[in-house]
């Protein structure tokens, strides 16, 4: 079964308490809560205390992906503030290895996340190391772009490289109906999708499209 994670980067920040409420009801199975810096991508969101104060309002899974320059420096913060899962990009950091074992040192789940240009080779080294891929179909830092479909190579040489792994294969950016199969069909086992979500009258019919 498909599993879909809601990107909050969409939702209607003035009511988000009941929004990721509903979103539980609808069928999610994972959140997705990108956090920007506005150095690592063009954009700024949202942080620690809007996470530490959601993680009441559900029973869902958080991903915290953090698309921030520095995110050793604020794994501890993240990890506190309630994720399930720190998602860091490969091209964040220079020791991307010590940056894994942190999160796991709070035993919370390490994710590697990497943006449209960057090798699926550069995987390799880790693939015992970590619990989730994030393979970016859009550049990142804003919602609502188009699914870059020369990414589906990449998708299905991850699927290869994690084999019989308990990692799960998550695709971020563009998702919607048509694209959501391409991204199964190459291999994804998770979907994150924001706009086609967040912008629909049924939740639940929207969840149950992805899968």
């Amino acid at each position: 079964m498909i599993r879909v994670a809601p990107s909050l980067l969409a939702a209607d920040f003035s009511n988000l308490g009941e929004q990721v409420a509903k979103l539980e009801t609808c069928g999610a199975d994972m959140l997705h809560l990108d956090v920007m810096d506005g150095h690592f991508v063009p954009n700024l969101s949202f942080g620690v205390p809007v996470i530490k104060n959601l993680r009441h309002k559900t029973h869902l899974p958080f991903d915290a992906h953090l698309m921030v320059d520095g995110p050793e420096n604020m794994i501890e913060w993240f990890a506190k503030a309630g994720a399930d899962y720190i998602t860091i990009h490969y091209e964040a950091t220079d020791d991307l290895a010590s940056v894994v074992d942190k999160i796991h040192s709070y035993n919370i789940k390490a994710g590697i996340a990497l943006k449209p240009g960057t090798s699926a080779d550069v995987l390799q080294q880790f693939i015992d190391k970590i619990d989730l891929i994030l393979v970016m179909t859009v550049e990142p830092g804003f919602g609502g772009q188009k699914f870059i479909e020369d990414m589906l190579p990449k998708i299905k040489q991850i699927r290869a490289m994690i084999q019989n792994r308990d990692i799960i294969l998550s695709v971020d950016g563009g998702i919607n109906a048509s694209t959501a199969l391409m991204a199964k069909e190459a291999g994804a086992d998770m979907l994150v999708a924001g706009t086609y979500i967040f912008g629909s009258d049924d939740w639940s019919k929207t969840i149950s499209s992805l899968r």
